[in-house]
């Protein structure tokens, strides 16, 4: 794995393959992210170097640890922020999510925070 942005991408990939199907297996992330199985292979063993994610040694079924888990919870509610509010101002929705996709690794708290309050308030922009 590159950086920090493609971990994010990774963990981000695992919980929405995680509310899909109830499970993350490596096949499922190498599908969904159209990458290959050696690389997704490689990542998830970063992943686990880390202490973001486990695998079931017997079915190789991938689990969240806590740390892992919030961290690809909070990446989701970014990638979810900013795709709501570029949808708001107009930003056609298949653009506003891959355009939320690359801003979301680099944006500010101070700044999420700010869109978070602008959501939570319902403001017209």
């Amino acid at each position: 794995m590159r950086d920090c942005e493609s971990r994010e991408d990774y963990l981000e990939t695992m919980l929405l393959l995680k509310n899909e199907k109830g499970y993350i297996r490596s096949i499922d992330i190498a599908d969904k992210m159209n990458f290959s199985k050696p690389s997704v292979s490689r990542a998830v063993g970063l992943l686990k170097g880390t202490g973001h994610i486990t695998t079931d040694p017997k079915t190789g079924v991938i689990t969240f640890t806590d740390t892992g888990l919030s961290l690809a919870e909070e990446i989701y509610e970014r990638h979810t922020l900013l795709t709501n509010l570029l949808v708001k101002i107009g930003v056609p929705v298949d653009v506003a999510a891959a355009d939320a996709c690359r801003i979301e690794h680099f944006l500010s708290d101070e700044t999420l925070s700010c869109i978070k309050k602008l959501s939570e308030s319902n403001a017209n922009i």
